[in-house]
């Protein structure tokens, strides 16, 4: 059996379970686990739980120990120390006339290992920029070309809706984003109102995807004719979460009415697959 808890590694945010190595940790708390590259820091945000050695699929790391006042100030040391490393990599990078734009300098705990992160549109041959900076630096060095995605979770910022980037405050891996998922929950195509710091598309369209295309077969189609108190008109969109659709009636007047509440009480001319309601209200 093992003691396990989960910890999220504070330069990348990944959250990963750790052998608690007989060590009693909490929420909250700050520690020092294996990362398999080193020596790193982490923070505890789960409680401890035990499961058996058979449902283990990879080797677990190991929790070294709860991290000490010393250790928080190595941290603050190491983030001052990243600056200076950026300063350094943007200047050599410059010198040798590199087509890359530097992102963020990250240090290992102990200050062993450093990995700088960039973005560029072409491969770069950075092998020469590595040992100027090895030279300089006394550790080992380690450049990694990123996406505009991955640049963005790196960089942060505030969306369109106000609120921190998705990716930094919560999401630990991409998922496909496509323009379907757009079109499917009726939002505009403009490039400018669905597109993320990034430049991509953002994110949050997938969150609710499903949910639209769970419902789009319990509306009608846009185009269909039925009557409603007002008269007969024609639907000319719906919403799943009002749970609504608007009809543009006879004099081109629109009406937006509730569409859970009318479907025992509208008759549909047009609506051919949707035959659950008709089956429901004979029963």
């Amino acid at each position: 059996m093992y003691e396990i808890a989960q910890v999220k590694l504070k330069k990348d945010n990944k959250v990963i379970y750790f052998d608690t190595n007989n060590i009693r940790v909490k929420v909250g708390k700050f520690c020092i686990i294996e990362d398999g590259r080193g020596i790193e820091f982490g923070e505890v945000v789960s409680e401890p739980e035990i499961i058996l050695e058979k449902d283990i699929d990879d080797p677990l790391r190991k929790i070294v120990r709860l991290a000490s006042l010393e250790d928080i100030r190595q941290i603050e040391t190491n983030k001052r120390m990243q600056k200076e490393a950026m300063a350094l990599c943007e200047k050599k990078a410059e010198e040798r006339k590199l087509p890359m734009k530097l992102v963020a300098a990250e240090y290992s705990f102990d200050r062993t290992k450093i990995i700088f992160y960039f973005s560029s549109e072409d491969r770069v041959d950075f092998r020469e920029l590595v040992k100027d900076l090895a030279y300089i630096l006394k550790a080992r060095i380690e450049l990694r070309q990123i996406g505009v995605r991955d640049e963005a979770k790196r960089l942060g910022g505030f969306g369109p809706c106000g609120f921190p980037l998705c990716c930094v405050k919560f999401l630990k891996d991409f998922e496909p984003v496509s323009i379907r998922m757009a079109k499917e929950q009726n939002l505009s195509l403009n490039p400018m109102k669905i597109s993320g710091l990034c430049g991509r598309l953002m994110c949050c369209l997938s969150y609710e995807y499903d949910f639209y295309k769970q419902m789009k077969g319990k509306f009608p189609k846009g185009g269909t004719t039925i009557n409603t108190k007002e008269g007969k008109g024609k639907v000319v969109a719906s919403n799943p979460l009002k749970m609504t659709i608007t009809v543009e009636l006879e004099g081109g007047v629109r009406k937006e009415i509730p569409w859970e509440e009318k479907m025992k009480k509208i008759s549909i001319l047009k609506f051919p697959h949707f035959p659950a309601i008709s089956r429901k209200k004979k029963q």
